[in-house]
C-alpha cells in the first residue's frame, strides 16, 4: 500500500494555478468557470491528504455562496472521508468532487490534466 502525504513540488504549482484562478473567476461572479477550476483541482491533489481537503473545503464553501443544499450536504462526507482516502491510496482517479457526481466513482482524466501529471513526472500513476 502507498501512502501518500505531500503534493510533488513540480504537481503543486499547478494545483495552485488551478485554486488561483478559481478565486478570480469567483470574484467575477463567474460560477460554472469558477466551480470548474474547483474540479480540476480536486483532481490534480485528490492523491494528497491535505490538497484533497482544502478543495472539498472550498467547494464546501462554494455551496454555501450559491445556497445549494444539495452540494452542502454532499461535501460533508467528502470533507472528512477525503482526505482518509487520499492517504491510504485509495482515491477514485479523475473524480471532480462534487455532489453532483458519485463520490466513489472514476472518471477519465482529461487530457490536459493528464499532460499536467507527465510534465510534473507522475503520469503512470494517475492513470
Amino acid at each position: 500500500m502507498k501512502i501518500y502525504t505531500k503534493i510533488p513540488k513540480k504537481l503543486k504549482p499547478y494545483f495552485q494555478t488551478e485554486l488561483l484562478n478559481y478565486s478570480e473567476e469567483l470574484e467575477k461572479g463567474n460560477l460554472q468557470s469558477a466551480w470548474k477550476y474547483l474540479e480540476r483541482a480536486h483532481v490534480l491533489g485528490q492523491r494528497y491528504p491535505y490538497h484533497h481537503s482544502l478543495v472539498h473545503w472550498k467547494m464546501l464553501q462554494f455551496g454555501f455562496k450559491i445556497k445549494s443544499r444539495k452540494e452542502v450536504i454532499g461535501q460533508i462526507p467528502r470533507l472528512i472521508f477525503g482526505g482518509v482516502k487520499s492517504f491510504v491510496g485509495t482515491i477514485p482517479v479523475g473524480n471532480p468532487g462534487g455532489a453532483n457526481v458519485p463520490p466513489l466513482k472514476s472518471f477519465p482524466i482529461e487530457q490536459d490534466l493528464q499532460g499536467i501529471f507527465k510534465n510534473a513526472g507522475l503520469a503512470e500513476s494517475q492513470n
